[in-house]
């Protein structure tokens, strides 16, 4: 992506296997109103730019990402202060304790609830996050397959700690080669969401996939992917993830291993939170210290990678390189393409 383009309309299809649902049913007053959507890499400043914005038009904030929810995981997830959520409101942080589940199936209906609250407020619904997962499940439906079985998803979560992502891949790539393929052999999640559709429906999961369709979304959804280029978002990333440690992740991940947080797959392998607890469990040598740290940033790293490769897949979204635009001009755009 060269630093010379300001945004770029992606018109690939994805290739995501989501089954889509009926057209949605929303109060006519809602229908068809526009939903703002800035995503993006972390340390690519989504929530400042946000809360501009929200400022500017009478906005609520939804947050699209997987680990905010969890009350007590503040530092690490970059939630907004307690002073910005004063100013703007903002929906779906805080709203589960770490021994409360959270999926993609749960962010699908409490955000599109919180959507037409929003509306019918005749507020204006920004959604915010980098999980593209999450977002690409808003726009086209939760993904196929039975709802969750908590004692099948606790059996799994058991097994997953006791013999590692690698090994519960190559269970999952025997049994169903073809979605094996699509995923990767360290994603948890998708690896025991997985293993659990094969558990409850004795099919595979790739079973469950459906042929991409054209879906008549009930909002008019204007998507943002804010970048920067690499050499200057990867520096950007490491000083967060300094800035966080200064600011008392450790204590905060020290407070959470107390609460119980290992019991939580997902919270507990959250980027930081994982590495954090792995240098709490060992000698605490500088060693440690320096591996957990460069860990720490070079997970975040990788993630922000990952962020790129997803969102070039997602068709409604704009690339706004923010190192061309000031905060003001970049709220600008946006603003004005909101009102056109």
């Amino acid at each position: 992506m060269g630093s010379s383009i300001l945004f770029t309309e992606k018109t690939s299809e994805t290739t995501i296997h989501f089954t889509l649902p009926k057209k949605e049913k929303v109060p006519p007053k809602v229908h068809n109103k526009k939903v703002i959507v800035i995503s993006g890499p972390t340390a690519v400043g989504k929530t400042e730019l946000s809360l501009k914005i929200a400022e500017a038009i009478g906005g609520e904030i939804i947050s699209a990402d997987s680990m905010q929810v969890y009350r007590g995981m503040d530092i690490g997830t970059a939630k907004a202060s307690q002073v910005e959520r004063e100013k703007v409101i903002h929906h779906l942080i805080d709203c589960r304790d770490l021994d409360e589940s959270f999926n993609v199936v749960d962010f699908y209906h409490e955000a599109k609830n919180a959507i037409e609250q929003i509306l019918l407020r005749d507020h204006v619904p920004i959604i915010v996050g980098g999980t593209g997962f999450y977002i690409h499940a808003l726009l086209y439906g939760p993904p196929a397959g039975p709802p969750s079985v908590e004692s099948v998803r606790e059996r799994l979560e058991h097994e997953m700690l006791q013999t590692g992502p690698l090994a519960m891949y190559e269970k999952l790539k025997e049994i169903d080669p073809e979605y094996a393929s699509t995923i990767s052999s360290r994603d948890r999640h998708k690896i025991i969401r997985g293993l659990e559709i094969i558990s409850l429906t004795s099919k595979k999961v790739s079973f469950f996939t459906k042929e991409s369709t054209h879906l008549s979304l009930p909002y008019e959804y204007r998507c943002w992917f804010l970048y920067l280029p690499k050499e200057i978002l990867y520096p950007r990333i490491e000083k967060r993830c300094d800035e966080m440690i200064q600011r008392g992740f450790v204590e905060e991940v020290e407070r959470l291993e107390k609460a119980g947080i290992e019991s939580n797959i997902s919270a507990s392998q959250a980027i930081g939170y994982r590495q954090c607890l792995e240098y709490l469990h060992s000698k605490k040598t500088k060693e440690d210290w320096d591996r957990f740290v460069s860990s720490f940033q070079q997970a975040s790293k990788r993630y922000a990678k990952r962020q790129f490769t997803w969102f070039r897949k997602e068709p409604l979204f704009r690339w706004l390189n923010r190192n061309l635009l000031t905060l003001e001009n970049a709220v600008e755009l946006i603003l004005q393409d909101f009102e056109n």
